[in-house]
């Protein structure tokens, strides 16, 4: 085997899921077909879940002095204060552009060991009962246990498996770029606020190094979009949309995208997996490719370890399908309400007014800010505490806080009790015996990606559940 997991795509998930593999000790390839990193910004931040999972891996502090904090509180262009203790101890958006995350992430995975090849391009795939075996452009072929493409909406992956990619085609595109302008500051951020009142879709801000990002309505859905827009597609756009150009000239990079909506209709086949836009493509509106992405790695990840390392328990991979399929198709119906809610027509501008009203009930907007940043996801474990299925936030403990413990992705047993046992799963779960003023529970059994998997205080009921997600006891 060249590696026991190859993954296809060096983005943000494909790194993230290869960093997470390789702490158990696997070994990982990331094979990449572009020859250098893109420069294209198409993420501009990071949800609160995202940046707990940044926290839970000891990554945090790499990323808060380069980006920007935005307190929470809007839906939808909808802007309203944050509701009082929201269930995160990082209650807000972090502003950073995708590349400097792909860099920090790809400088994370580099630390861990994982090899990224970059120019390889993968052409073939084929699966047996031991292995996958690859294909490359250039005709090299490669083995590996497993692979997951996390190679895009346009997954070469997920075409040569024959997954099914139901959902609706592109009706609206945007164009977007970064740039620079000759327009002085005070104009352009006084034409966009009046553009905005009724182009919510529109956007021209400050991305730095004196630079802009523009975000503008295209005139029509192109039939290929990965054909480039020009300099004077974006100018004309401009002056339809602003009355202006904004003097725009010297791009950086641009770029256009769609509204186009679809979900695979499975997550694995056999030993391949999708992952990230592979997986799911939806509008950009709230922001949630990348972070759903990086979220779809963090449960993966343990998972294929376990695997590889023959202690996962039977149906652990299927899990991964179970749990993320459904969180995919829930942040595809959000987005295209929420693009909904940002049209310039008579009945979805009388929704949003509807919407905004509810807002202001704590219940509603808690609810909506919960979904937007993907605290408030549970999955489905069965019967139990109300905990059971939960992420668990950073809690503090007597001597320190929660997410000081998980650094390793290894499971964790919260043991406010100090008369619990993880004999013979020592060697895949921690047991900390500490107190926390924020946990009202007297034990919680966490997975590695931080999801409540046991509340209680009873050996007996803990032993019936250790073997469920972290296999057989060690003789």
């Amino acid at each position: 085997m060249d590696a026991d997991v190859i993954v296809v795509g060096g983005g943000p998930t494909g790194v993230m899921l290869a960093s997470e593999v390789r702490l158990h000790g696997v070994r990982v390839l990331v094979l990449e077909k572009d020859a250098e990193p893109t420069q294209v910004v198409r993420a501009l931040g990071l949800h609160a879940r995202s940046i707990e999972v940044l926290d839970q891996r000891g990554l945090l502090d790499r990323f808060l002095p380069l980006g920007t904090q935005y307190p929470l509180g809007g839906f939808a262009g909808i802007d309203k204060p944050a509701p009082d203790r929201l269930d995160t101890a990082h209650p807000y958006v972090l502003g950073i552009p995708q590349p400097t995350t792909e860099r920090l992430l790809v400088e994370r995975a580099t630390e861990l060991g994982v090899e990224i090849r970059r120019g390889c391009e993968l052409v073939g795939l084929g699966q047996d009962d031991h292995g996958v075996t690859v294909e490359l452009a250039d005709g090299t072929q490669l083995r590996s246990r497993h692979l997951v493409g996390c190679d895009g909406g346009r997954s070469t992956v997920r075409r040569l498996l024959g997954v099914g990619f139901p959902g609706e085609p592109a009706t609206r595109e945007w164009l977007s770029g970064e740039v620079e302008v000759t327009a002085p500051p005070e104009e352009v951020a006084a034409v966009v606020t009046e553009v905005r009142r009724t182009q919510k879709g529109f956007g021209v801000g400050p991305s730095g190094e004196g630079r802009y990002r523009v975000v503008v309505p295209a005139e029509r859905v192109t039939e290929d979009r990965s054909v480039l827009p020009t300099l004077e597609e974006v100018r004309q756009r401009l002056q339809v949309v602003a009355g202006t150009d904004f003097g725009v000239h010297s791009p950086r990079w641009l770029t256009r995208f769609g509204d186009a909506t679809r979900l695979a209709e499975r997550y694995r086949s056999g030993r391949v997996f999708l992952a990230g836009d592979a997986a799911h493509v939806h509008p950009p509106t709230g922001g949630q490719g990348l972070n759903l992405g990086l979220q779809d790695a963090f449960n993966l990840g343990w998972k294929l370890a376990a695997e590889v390392n023959g202690w996962a328990p039977a149906g652990l991979l299927d899990s991964y399908h179970t749990e993320r399929h459904p969180v995919g198709a829930d942040v595809l119906a959000t987005t295209r309400a929420v693009a909904e809610l940002l049209s310039t027509e008579p009945g979805p501008r009388a929704v949003r007014r509807l919407v905004s009203d509810l807002m202001d009930l704590d219940e509603v907007h808690r609810f909506l800010i919960e979904k937007t940043t993907a605290i408030g996801v549970r999955y489905d474990l069965g019967e139990g505490h109300r905990l059971v299925g939960r992420r668990l936030r950073d809690v503090g403990l007597t001597r320190g806080r929660l997410y000081a413990l998980v650094h390793e992705g290894r499971g964790l047993l919260l043991d406010q009790t100090g008369r619990l046992s993880v004999a013979g799963w020592a060697d895949r779960v921690d047991h900390v015996v500490d107190a926390s003023e924020e946990l009202d529970v007297p034990a919680a059994l966490l997975r590695p990606d931080g999801h409540v998997a046991w509340v209680g205080e009873d050996q007996h009921d803990l032993l019936g559940h250790l073997p469920t997600w972290f296999g057989a006891a060690a003789r």
